[in-house]
């Protein structure tokens, strides 16, 4: 148990070394992504105002098709989200990866983002 206490631990050490470099304004909000197992929640942020731009999941009613946790689930949740950024008149982003490295399912969901246009 004490090795999951530990895991834990410096995932949250990670996160809040991230979140004190990374701010959203309302011209660049931040885009918080975070996955669980099952679901994959992505979150446009104004830290400034302290609200959310846009806001999309793995479980928003607008989505066509049953998406899971996995990177194609990313990569059409990251298009998903890019065109509602578009829609919201936000073309710049700063992206907050939650304390997980940029790898599988966060590179294939912050490409997708990139490949509609937005720039991080």
């Amino acid at each position: 148990m004490k090795a999951l206490e530990r895991k834990k631990m410096l995932r949250q050490k990670r996160v809040w070394r991230i979140r004190k470099k990374v701010t959203g304004t309302a011209e660049r909000p931040r885009l918080c992504v975070n996955f669980s197992n099952k679901h994959i929640y992505a979150q446009a942020i104004n830290d400034e105002a302290g609200t959310t731009v846009v806001g999309l999941s793995t479980m928003s009613k607008g989505l066509d098709e049953k998406l899971n946790a996995n990177t194609t689930s990313a990569k059409t949740l990251g298009a998903k989200f890019g065109e509602a950024l578009k829609n919201a008149n936000v073309q710049a982003v700063v992206f907050d990866r939650h304390g997980r490295p940029y790898h599988g399912r966060v590179k294939e969901f912050a490409d997708a983002v990139r490949e509609s246009g937005i720039q991080f």
